[in-house]
């Protein structure tokens, strides 16, 4: 395998996290719990 085959292997495996981070991401029942990360940084302190 000479090195050009290597960064062809290592660009479509890069390319395939990618696409499955940006799936699971926008998938259905991760949504319930990314709005309720969004909400944290206004939460406050109630004294």
């Amino acid at each position: 395998m000479g090195i050009n085959e290597l960064r062809v292997a290592v660009t479509l495996v890069s390319l395939a996290v990618f696409i499955g981070i940006v799936v699971w991401a926008w998938s259905a029942r991760r949504r319930e719990g990314f709005e309720v990360a969004a909400q944290l940084p206004f939460e406050g302190e109630d004294a």
